[in-house]
């Protein structure tokens, strides 16, 4: 079995996790300091977002340099040692390489803009205008507000960018740019990597005959932003496929065990199921359709686990429910519930069903989203752009809660980002201290999950219940575990429908609880859940 399909990961926000050279920023260095940390979590993997050089519009995703450590993350050699501890504490590394775009800071861009016949022209998309070229090429908009094109007074065109302007696309439909591109995954599979999170790829193309994109009817805030436009033109296109099946051959014939997933929010599970291929493309693209459950609802996530079940039958998913670009799940589903039992609840959801989980830092400390009070407090841009409607991504990027320390253990200096209001009392030091604490729950279910066969790789079967409760087995060939989740505010008695006598009339134990010691026998006809309260069951034996 696939290291990547056993393996649960845990993302790592540069900027936030910890700063080790006390400039306020987060580094590598912090995170080399705290892989003993993740180890013993029971994490199995990294992902670690942008640390390339960069202005730092986007925060990192704004490259100016695909070979390179930005100065206030660290050195290529700090890199080498977090590699090499990382694999000393068997923990693998992916990092972000972001595909879609440069910084405009990036040689290939200040070269691609000093011409029209510079030999970097047409690594970027560059149009004349409408009107007398005083207006941009056509509709397009930013994902991040405004219109998609910038002009250049240089030149006189205008330039295409899906995100801020000091983002500028790049051209895939040139094989210069793919090359170049493919010799950067290279670059860090030599130094070590084991494997990459593609940043952005469902808008790698374009409409090359610029065809304006359909507006929607009125605006809308999705997961990750505003949306005013259906991407009809700027996303999705069918050549996108081509070369990741051509990056997949690739990375397999460069580093055999080097993993790929992609960031791709798509409408359908079976708009997702295309970036698998034939076997042939991405190992395990990002399956957000968790995270898009609108409500804590039993109904709806069983009913979404279902579509992945269906359509996922022969592929092995991911599960997502937190990232850096969208509000923490916690907060999402809580309603007024309290917000420790509702990030348990989540985390037994997260880790016992079929696929491979991704944990966002501080999730197993239940993290809550914090957005900016103030317009002037705001330093994500688009936060800027959008305010107050949408108050960007500061809210869940938050620096890490160590301790009750001034600066919450994350620096000794003044934080890039304040730290979060509850910091001084919600923290990992805090937690470790605690035995019912978010921190412990999610240690002790990462451990469990990782000895459990059923869990690790066994089927899933949805187990038909009472509305309120999501109920589902996994079963291995020596091996199964029953999972009960009451995501309602009220409790629940004998919580399994008549359909699954079979399953009730069973004798179980309890492996790890909400509200219960391990260990206690359970009878399934006879049992009364409390409000929001998860069990994981083993047979008794």
């Amino acid at each position: 079995m696939s290291w990547w399909r056993r393996a649960v990961f845990y993302e790592i926000y540069i900027r936030s996790f910890l700063d080790a050279d006390g400039d306020g920023i987060g580094d590598l260095g912090g995170i080399t300091d705290r892989l003993s940390y993740l180890a013993d979590l029971g994490v199995d993997a990294i992902w670690i977002t942008p640390f390339y050089p960069s202005p730092q519009v986007d925060f990192g995703y704004d490259v100016s340099d695909f070979e390179d450590v930005d100065p206030q993350y660290g050195t290529l050699a700090g890199f080498d040692r977090l590699i090499e501890e990382a694999h000393r504490q068997s923990l693998k590394v992916v990092v972000d390489v972001v595909l879609n775009h440069t910084s405009d800071r990036h040689a290939w861009f200040q070269a691609s803009r000093t011409s029209r016949t510079s030999a970097f022209r047409e690594w970027y998309i560059w149009r004349d205008g409408r009107d007398g070229n005083t207006r941009p090429p056509n509709n397009w908009e930013s994902a991040f507000g405004g219109p998609a094109w910038t002009f250049d007074r240089t030149t006189g065109q205008w330039y295409y960018h899906f995100f801020y302007a000091e983002q500028p696309d790049l051209n895939w439909r040139h094989p210069d740019v793919e090359a170049r591109m493919f010799a950067a995954v290279k670059f860090w599979i030599d130094r070590g990597v084991d494997g990459f999170r593609l940043d952005a790829v469902n808008s790698l193309f374009e409409d090359p005959a610029l065809r304006d994109n359909p507006d929607l009817p009125e605006p809308v805030i999705t997961l990750t932003g505003v949306r005013s436009q259906e991407y009809l033109h700027t996303k999705g296109l069918p050549e996108l496929h081509d070369v990741l099946r051509r990056l997949r051959r690739f990375t397999d014939r460069h580093g055999a065990d080097t993993m790929l997933v992609s960031e791709a929010y798509v409408d359908t599970v079976d708009a997702l199921l295309e970036f698998y291929g034939d076997d042939d493309e991405m190992h395990l693209p990002f399956n957000f359709t968790l995270a898009q459950v609108p409500t804590r609802d039993a109904a709806l996530f069983r009913a979404a686990v279902d579509r992945v079940e269906r359509a996922f039958e022969r592929q092995w998913p991911s599960l997502v429910l937190s990232n850096h670009d969208i509000d923490r799940a916690v907060d999402r589903y809580r309603g007024s519930d309290d917000p420790d039992a509702v990030s348990k609840l989540l985390a037994m959801l997260l880790l016992t069903l079929r696929g491979t989980p991704f944990l966002y830092y501080g999730e197993e400390i239940g993290m809550r989203t914090e957005p900016p009070a103030r317009l002037e407090d705001v330093r994500d841009p688009v936060g800027r752009v959008f305010w107050p409607g949408y108050k960007g991504r500061d809210g869940v990027r938050r620096p890490m809660s160590w301790s009750d320390a001034p600066g919450a253990g994350f620096t000794q200096a003044v934080p890039w980002l304040a730290a979060a209001a509850d910091s001084s009392t919600r923290n990992v030091a805090r937690q470790r201290r605690q035995a019912d604490s978010v921190l412990t729950f999610h240690r002790d279910l990462l451990h469990l999950r990782r000895a459990s066969p059923a869990l690790m790789e066994g089927a899933y079967r949805a187990v038909q219940s009472e509305p309120g409760v999501f109920a589902f087995l996994r079963r291995a060939p020596a091996d199964a575990r029953l999972v009960l989740l009451n995501m309602a505010s009220a409790s629940c008695t004998r919580p399994l429908a008549a359909e699954s006598a079979d399953v009730a009339a069973a004798h179980w134990r309890i492996a790890l609880g909400t509200h219960r010691p391990g260990g206690e026998p359970i009878d399934l006809q006879d049992l009364t859940l409390a409000p929001l309260e998860a069990l994981l069951l083993a047979p008794s034996v």
